[in-house]
């Protein structure tokens, strides 16, 4: 017994874009985190006006909002792969469920109802 079923006969779509943003998601989660975390190095390097608590001030604001901004980031990227990666599995081949006998159906001598009737009057 094989574990998926294909479906006969289904034709699969030819690969789209979802594929070229599957692609680029690991160089835009890097790049995109290096740029994000630049104002905080620069912080670093070019704050030295004030005394030590304004410095440190600064320098904590300016790592909050980096901080918050590529956790931002990341759960974009996370996001756009998700979509992405629906995309390409709704776009994959159909399956077949295996057959399942209904042991307590409403219908036992058909196999499905016939749309329109009330279970319950039956």
């Amino acid at each position: 017994m094989k574990l998926f079923n294909q479906l006969p006969g289904f034709i699969e779509t030819p690969p789209g874009k979802e594929r070229k943003i599957l692609r680029l998601l690991p160089k835009i989660l890097i790049i995109g985190t290096l740029l994000l975390a630049l104002p905080s190095l620069a912080a670093r390097l070019f704050i030295s006006t004030g005394s030590a608590t304004e410095i440190a001030t600064q320098i904590m604001t300016i790592d909050i909002y980096a901080i918050s901004l590529i956790i931002l980031h990341w759960t974009i990227v996370f996001t756009v792969a998700i979509g992405a990666f629906v995309v390409v599995a709704m776009k994959g081949p159909a399956y077949v469920a295996d057959p399942y006998p209904l042991d307590e159906s409403p219908y036992p001598d058909r196999d499905s109802p016939k749309p329109g009737r009330n279970h319950a009057s039956q």
